[in-house]
Parts: C-alpha cells; sequence; structure tokens
C-alpha cells in the first residue's frame, strides 16, 4: 500500500477563528428542530434551511421536507422560512393557506428588510447590491413591489437607469465581500451623488468576521481549504478572499472533496468554513490532512464571538 503522506514532512494546519456556524443559522437549524420536536414530522421548510448539503440532509432524516414553492406544502400545514428570508408575497400566500408559520430568517437579514420598508415608505428608489438568483436577494427585493433595483457588479451600476436619482438609496445583500461590496457602494455614489446607504452596514457581523480571519490566516499558508456547500454565498466569499490575497483556495462540502495534489508538498495549510458549515465537517478535513502528513495544528487568535439570537415567540 502506498504512502497516503503528501504534505511535506512536519506540515501545519492553521485554522481561522471565528469560522463555521454563526448566530443565524444556529437559530435556524434550532427552530427546525424545535418544530418537529412539539408538531412532529412532516414539518415542511422553504427553500433549504440554511446553505450546507450536511445541515439539510440531517433535518431532512428527522423529518423536515424541503420545498421551493409554497404549493408544494398542504394546506393547513406548518412551514418555516429559512434563513435568507422571503418576500412579501410569499409570506401573503402563506396566510391565504392557513398554513402555520414559523420564521427563521436570520434578524441581521430582517433588519435589511425592515430598511427597505422605510426608503420606499420615504419614497425612495433603492438599489440592492446582491447575487441575482440568491434567495437572500430575492427575498429582499420582493419586500416591495415596485423601485427596486438589483446590482452585482460595477457594470450593472453603470448601466442602471433610476426614475430619481435624488430620490435614491441602497442596501446589501449580508453574504457579500466586504471590499467587492465598497467598491460597488464607491460605484453608485460615484454615478449618484445623492444616494444614501443604511445607517448601519448590512454586511452581517459573521461575514465579516470570517472575512477578517481570512485576511489574517491567508498570508500565513500556502494554500486554503474552505469547507462549506458550493451555494453557500458566504462560504464562496472566503474563498474569494483568499484568492484575492494571492493564495490557492479551494471549496470543499466534505472531506471526501479533499484533493492531494491541492496539498502536496505544502508546509502550511489554511482551513476555515462558512457560516453555514458545522464543526465536524472542518473536524474531518483536519483528520485527513493529519493523514495526509500534517502534524500540527493551531488556531489562530481571533474574535470570540458571542452573538446569540432568540428563537421567535412560541416556540420557546
Amino acid at each position: 500500500m502506498s504512502d497516503p503522506r503528501t504534505v511535506t514532512d512536519g506540515a501545519e494546519v492553521l485554522l481561522a477563528k471565528p469560522r463555521g456556524f454563526c448566530a443565524g443559522v444556529d437559530r435556524a437549524i434550532a427552530i427546525v428542530e424545535r418544530a418537529l420536536a412539539v408538531h412532529g414530522a412532516p414539518i415542511y421548510v422553504r427553500h433549504e434551511i440554511v446553505h450546507n448539503k450536511f445541515v439539510v440532509e440531517d433535518l431532512r432524516a428527522k423529518g423536515a421536507v424541503f420545498v421551493e414553492e409554497l404549493d408544494e406544502v398542504p394546506h393547513g400545514a406548518t412551514v418555516i422560512f429559512s434563513a435568507h428570508g422571503v418576500a412579501l408575497d410569499v409570506r401573503r400566500e402563506a396566510d391565504a393557506r392557513g398554513l402555520r408559520v414559523f420564521d427563521a430568517t436570520c434578524p441581521l437579514v430582517t433588519k435589511v428588510h425592515v430598511e427597505v420598508a422605510k426608503m420606499r415608505g420615504a419614497g425612495r428608489e433603492v438599489v440592492m447590491i446582491g447575487h441575482e438568483g440568491h434567495p437572500e436577494a430575492e427575498g429582499t427585493m420582493g419586500q416591495s413591489d415596485s423601485g427596486m433595483y438589483l446590482v452585482e457588479t460595477e457594470e450593472d451600476v453603470a448601466k442602471l437607469a433610476v426614475a430619481n436619482p435624488d430620490q435614491l438609496s441602497y442596501v446589501t445583500q449580508t453574504t457579500l465581500s466586504m471590499d467587492d461590496a465598497a467598491r460597488i457602494v464607491a460605484a453608485l455614489k460615484a454615478r449618484f451623488p445623492k444616494i444614501v446607504g443604511p445607517k448601519k452596514d448590512d454586511i452581517c457581523y459573521a461575514t465579516q468576521n470570517r472575512q477578517d480571519a481570512v485576511k489574517i490566516m491567508a498570508p500565513r499558508c500556502e494554500v486554503v481549504i474552505v469547507v462549506g456547500s458550493p451555494n453557500s454565498s458566504n462560504s464562496n466569499r472566503l474563498r474569494e478572499v483568499a484568492k484575492n490575497l494571492g493564495r490557492d483556495a479551494y471549496l470543499v462540502d466534505n472531506v471526501d472533496e479533499l484533493r492531494p495534489e491541492w496539498i502536496e508538498g505544502k508546509r502550511t495549510i489554511g482551513v476555515t468554513a462558512g457560516a453555514s458549515a458545522p464543526e465536524v465537517l472542518v473536524h474531518d478535513v483536519i483528520l485527513r490532512l493529519q493523514e495526509m502528513g500534517a502534524v500540527r495544528v493551531r488556531e489562530l487568535e481571533g474574535i470570540d464571538e458571542k452573538v446569540t439570537f432568540p428563537l421567535p415567540k412560541g416556540m420557546g
């Protein structure tokens, strides 16, 4: 049997801090598990509760049924809205169909929805900086029936036509790259000098902390492994942050996707995880790296996150 060791003898694994689950993800998963415990299976969940295959499969095994649209949910059943939030017409449809709703929308996404409502109530049009097709972007765009624009790039800003440039606001998806968002905000301000943003940055604390941690870790590594699912926006942004710092960086859904050639001959390997990726998957990756020859694992210094979000009323 050939020696499975591929890294340089004495190689070290550096762990980013913080990494993995955020308060919004913890809360969303707890809502599904609590609903199953109180009301029994099946519990319907509109869209993946969080963007992680392992989490979704675990909840599915416990009795959660994941659907994309509410017409897949039987009349009068229990449905949970995912952490990404939903458009107003989804809420109206749930009411009309007599569904019992538990809302797992992350409170930081709800904050953006409230901002949009206030901006539109003041007669302002709203530009959302976000990824087209992402459920959070769809949910936020759906907070108003009109007066909303989605931009993803600086090129989108250049082509944007609005009704009144003097009455313009912007919000952002919570899981964007901070650097990308800053560039797009700068482009918006250059094109529309009177545009105003939210009082507080919309990019969530967890997204910001995880990106900052990668910026600390990546310069010390030769390669960065990000644990997260391919449809996870914040996980993809972590990979991009590392690549923008000149490091090879790879996104893996689980340990079986880890390729030996990525780490062959490397002395330092950085590991982090998106906000929807559980720590057990990180542990699996570390064990595999040790099998491949890594001898030291060291967690870097970083922020200790203390944020928690309560469950919705009626679920405590």
